[in-house]
Parts: structure tokens; sequence; C-alpha cells
């Protein structure tokens, strides 16, 4: 409902006070640091990235061993247990871990080397069973790999590329070598690719056979073993169980570890935050005996904040507001209802300088047209209650991921609402259910009216909500130039463009075309005809006048560029038809959910056929909530951001991200003071 204002706190206090006052900062998690230090003021900063990159890499340390105690003895964690958020520890558990830091950031760095002598067991083992791999074809071998002959003889032991028989062997020798006579060949074995044998030859004749099945694509194996294949295979089996065994024994130590698990958490936040800290104590001014910091605070908390300060820590403190050139975060506050809007708003942007905060009054919007998007009352129901579900079970997950669970319970309402009014409950589930199973067709009458039997006036309250929409952005707008003092620009931008458009949609209402389309009848009197037409042309002449008044004595150009602005009443056209949109989704969440009624019941009224029924009716309506959720997501956004903040809002604004102790794993218990 409201930007919270901010103020700038300037501090300045003894040195060795920084560490202290930085904790206590950290606690309070209400001031952001903007120190802006100037060269000529005498101050200087230290140079703390080698602290700040210890802490970090031992924070880094740390999770890495989380991360494979998980990979070794995974905890058991339900599907929705990424919504539980962080766990509340009690301080003095925390402080425990700040005592023992050391003794905890050994065991991470054991349980990191523990892994690492897995992986290098394991790629031994590997080794070892590629070289058993590559020693098959060799198995009939009855001499090592690397036998190279007797004195007399010499054997020749390799491969030839491609599949070849003893004939086409001894032929490739003669060819090549047709003085050798004294040669034997054996084949070992041999596969698509290659041929695996081994010649023996007379020694004086070796380099002549050799060059002769070169010829033929010869090459002696890479690594020529010493040792017979299949005894060497016995050995590297041998050595590969032993290193699959030292791996499986280093396994089972790191597992006898996951009780340091929680240790382990609280150490890597206690670097964690001792990073940040060590990031702002860089950035300090400091003398040899002072320190200074600034920063913002909300206003709210200011008066507290300086008292803690001063009181104990002995700082001089001061505040000052903010300067009209300074660009100061923003900090939204609003209720429960509102609050829940709040993520929609920071994907556009929040509020500039100067700006309202639109949270509330997009919220109720984006709620009412959400709803009238998704409009089936069992569908809302079931969003309710699960998002109901969610944030009774989960209290403390994310503050964000609350937010949106929130909105879409809201939206569940909303949608529930829409859906009594139209009469849809899975559809016309009722009716289908009712007319297959039981004989006799019962339906549920809406209490408004039915958009499938009556779609054009649904597209009449379509605009006429999205009209209402636009609007509001425009009255917003008025308000904002009010606030400010300007009173012309509130009459010009604002009053002119409100008469024009009331004045053309009441001369619309009574026409045929009108009445066509909405299969509604307006008779105004004429009086009223005559005030709806004078609107328009005192909108339109004050449009065409006073666009460009700041262009002064310069009537041509004003002219023109209230002409201009004119032509903008064919945006407003196509933004009002944007609104069509809450048709289009309204009824395509009915029809499919009616064609998947209509599939379920084709099966008859028997046991089968009831069975197949609930089949087609769970899968078909659980594809359309979702596909429909997601429309209904993604077009109400797009009303928000494009033709509702079009009119109004900028965005912009900066985040307030206060100075405060950032955890991953959990949350510290602090008495807070502010």
């Amino acid at each position: 409902m409201a930007v919270l204002q901010m103020q700038r706190i300037n501090l300045c206090a003894l040195k060795k006070n920084r560490k202290a006052i930085l904790e206590r900062l950290q606690e309070l998690g209400a001031m952001e640091i903007d120190i802006r230090l100037e060269d000529d003021s005498g101050y200087t900063t230290m140079d703390v990235s080698n602290s700040k990159a210890t802490f970090e890499k031992k924070a880094q340390t740390a999770d890495r061993a989380l991360e494979i105690l998980q990979k070794y003895a995974p905890e058991k964690a339900g599907m929705l247990a990424s919504l539980a958020g962080k766990p509340l520890i009690d301080k003095s558990l925390f402080d425990n871990a700040a005592q023992n830091q050391e003794s905890y950031i050994d065991t991470a760095e054991r349980i990191v080397t523990l892994d690492k002598q897995v992986a290098e067991e394991k790629a031994r083992a590997q080794k070892y069973r590629d070289q058993m791999e590559a020693l098959v074809p060799w198995m009939g071998l009855t001499v090592p790999v690397s036998y190279s002959g007797t004195r007399r003889t010499a054997v020749l032991i390799g491969t030839i590329a491609g599949a070849m028989n003893l004939e086409s062997i001894y032929e490739l020798i003669g060819k090549f070598a047709p003085d050798v006579e004294a040669v034997d060949v054996e084949i070992i074995s041999a596969d698509k690719d290659f041929t695996y044998l081994a010649v023996v030859c007379l020694a004086e004749e070796v380099q002549a056979v050799e060059d002769a099945l070169r010829a033929g694509g010869f090459a002696k194996p890479a690594q020529a073993v010493d040792k017979i294949p299949a005894r060497y295979r016995e050995e590297l089996q041998s050595e590969m169980e032993a290193s699959l065994e030292k791996a499986r024994q280093l396994q089972e130590e790191i597992i006898g570890l996951a009780g340091e698990r929680q240790n382990l958490r609280f150490v890597s936040d206690y670097y964690r935050i001792r990073a940040e800290k060590y990031e702002v104590l860089g950035r300090l001014p400091q003398t040899a005996n002072t320190f200074a910091m600034s920063g913002y605070v909300p206003a709210k908390d200011a008066d507290q904040i300086v008292r803690q300060l001063s009181e104990d820590f002995d700082a001089a403190v001061e505040l000052e507001q903010i300067h009209e050139d300074e660009e100061a975060p923003v900090l939204l506050k609003n209720n429960h209802f509102a609050e829940s809007g709040e993520g929609v708003l920071a994907s556009f942007g929040l509020p500039g300088k100067g700006e309202v905060d639109p949270t509330m009054i997009m919220t109720v919007f984006y709620v009412f047209l959400f709803g009238l998007m998704l409009s089936d009352a069992a569908y809302g129901l079931i969003v309710a209650v699960a998002c109901g579900v969610l944030l009774m079970k989960f209290p403390r997950m994310s503050l964000n991921m609350k937010k949106s669970i929130r909105l879409f319970f809201w939206c569940g309402l909303s949608t529930l609402f829409w859906g009594v009014m139209f009469g849809g409950y899975f559809g016309d589930a009722v009716n289908v259910i009712s007319r297959t199973f039981f004989g006799k067709e019962v339906s549920i009458p809406p209490l408004w009216f039915a958009p499938l039997d009556e779609p054009m006036r649904m597209l009449v309250w379509s605009l006429f909500f999205g009209l209402i929409h636009l609007y509001t952005g425009l009255f917003v707008k008025a308000y904002m130039y009010i606030r400010d003092g300007k009173i012309l620009d509130a009459v010009c931008d604002v009053g002119f463009w409100l008469l024009l458009l009331t004045g053309l949609v009441l001369i619309l209402m009574p026409t045929e075309i009108f009445a066509s389309i909405s299969q509604m009848t307006f008779v105004f009197p004429e009086p009223l005809n005559m005030l709806a037409k004078g609107m328009a042309i005192v909108g339109a002449v004050g449009i065409l006048l006073m666009s460009g008044r700041d262009k002064k004595n310069k009537w041509g150009l004003r002219i023109a560029l209230g002409a201009y602005d004119l032509y903008g009443i064919t945006s407003w056209l196509s933004d009002i038809l944007s609104y069509s949109r809450l048709l289009a989704l309204g009824l395509a969440t009915g029809v499919i959910a009616s064609v998947f009624n209509q599939m379920g019941s084709m099966f008859g009224s028997g046991i089968i056929g009831a069975i197949l029924f609930a089949v087609v009716f769970v899968i078909g309506h659980v594809f359309n909530i979702a596909i429909n959720l997601l429309g209904a997501y993604v077009h109400t956004c797009r009303l928000q951001y494009v033709e509702f903040f079009g009119k109004f809002y900028e965005g912009g604004g900066r985040e307030f991200n206060p100075f405060r102790s950032n955890t991953k794993y959990v949350d510290i218990k602090e008495e807070t003071r502010v």
C-alpha cells in the first residue's frame, strides 16, 4: 500500500568497534550500506580480499562436502520438501559451530579428499578393466605379447587390418618376400576390424617378413606386455578388484561421516556470513583510529538504530533526508493480501522515484481477472485448498514462495466465485455424470449466466471490466499529479481523456450495433445523449489544444502535437479489445472441460464405463487445470503490465537490500532489537 520512506544514516566510530558494529547491523538486517568515499576525504580502505577469499573457499568446501554426502548417503525428502524452507535454529547452536569451525572444516576437507580418492580408485579400476578388454583378442597366445623369439628364430606378434585367413596372409608374404621359405603363421583371433596373429620365422629373415606383413597393414601392439595374456589378465582382475574394494571402503568412510551433515551446514553458513562481513569491511573508510559508514534505513526504524549504535558503541550517528537527486532503494509495506502480489509487481519493476505503490490496486484486479479467466468452481476450490494446505504445512517456506502461493490461494477463491456465478463445475461434469450414469440429467444453474450459452454477453462484460481497469489506471495517474501539485496536468492529461472516453461509450451504448452485439438495449433520455456528445467534444478539443501546452506561442506545433495525441484513441480501442481474452480463456476452460467429459461418457454407464470415465476425467481435468492456470497467469500479468501499468506506471526502482546474515542452510533465531 505504500513505499516506505527511507533516510540516509551516517556513522563515525572507533576503529576497534567496527567488527562488533558490523555484526550488530548484520543481525538487525535493517540497513543497506551505501558508502560514497571521496578521494580527498583523508580516509583509506583495508585490503581484505585474501581473508574474504579464504572464507568463501571454506564455505565452498563445506558445500562440496554436503554434495558428496548427498551422493553417497542421500537424505530422504518428500516431493514438496523444497517448500519447507530453512530450519530455524537457536543462536547457541550457531555459536557452537563458530567455536568448532576448524574441526568442522577439517571434516569437510576429509570428505572432499575421500571423494577424490574414491574417484582415483575407480579410475584405476577402469584402467585395469580397459587393459583387460584389450587383452581379450590375445587370450589364445601362449607367450607374452612382447615375446620376440629365440637366438635362431624370430616371432612377430601384431595385427593386420581387416579379417584375413591363413591363405591370404601366406600369399601376402609370398608376394612381398618371395625368398623367405621358413615361416609359420598362427591366427590368434579375428574380428571385423583386425586379425590378430603371431608369425615365426628365421632370425635372419625377420626384416623381410615384417616388411611383407607391413605391406598388408601389419602393426605391432601399442603396449607389448611381457607376460602371457591369460596370466596377466588374472593379475589385472585382481588389481581391479582391489581398487574397487578400496573405493568401497572409502565410500563407507564417507557414509560414516553423514552424521556431520548438520555441522557442515552450520560451518558453511558461518563462513558465508564472515565473507559478507569482510566484503563490507573492505569498503569502510578508515583512519588510524576511526572509521565511517553510510547507508539507507527505513525511516520507521531509524531512531531505534541510532539509539542502539550510539548507546552500545559510543558512535556518532546522524540521520539526513534523501536528496532530490538521490535514488533511494525501495521497500514496500503491504497487508497480507496485497503483499501476495509484490512478486508480480517486482517482475515488472519496483516503483521509481515519485511513483506510488500500485500493489494493492494491482492485486485486487489480478485476483479478479484471474478468476474470471479460469472461471470454474471446482478448479478454483482445488487451487485454493491446495495452496491453503501448503501455506499451513510449510510455514517456514521462503518469503517469495509464500507470496506466490498466497496469491494463487486468493486467485483460487476468485475462480471459485466466478465458477459459481457462471455455473462451471468441472465444466458440465454434473450434467454428463447424471445423464450417463443415473439416466436423468441434473444441472446446477449459474447464479448469473453461462458464458458458453451467451458468449456475446460475456464479451461485453469483459470489455466493461477492462474499461474499469483502464479508468482506474487513469485515476491513479490523476492522483499522482494532484499529489505533486500539478493540477493542470491532471486536467489536461487525465480529465480530458476521461471526458472523451466516457462520452464515446455513452454515445455507443444506445446504438443498434451495440444492441446487436450485447443483446442489451439502452435508451437514454435526450439530455443524456446531448451530454455524452458534449463530453466527447470537450474532451477531444481539450486534448487537441492542451497536449502540446509546453510549446509556448507555437500554436501550429501545439495543434499538431494535440492531433497526434488524439490519434492515441486507437491505442485505447486496442487496449479495451485486449480484454476480450477474458472471454477467450473463460470459454477455453469450459469447452476443454466439456470435451473431456464427453469423451469419458462415450464408454457407457457400466462398471467398465465408470472406470474409463474416471481415468479420462482425472487425466483430462488435470491437463485442463494445468494449461489454463498457466494461461490465466500469463494473460493476467499481461493485462497488468501492458494495459494497466501503461496508463500511469513506469517502475525502475531499486530493491532495498539490507546488510544481513544471508545464510544458505539455516535461519538463526535472533532477539530482534528493531
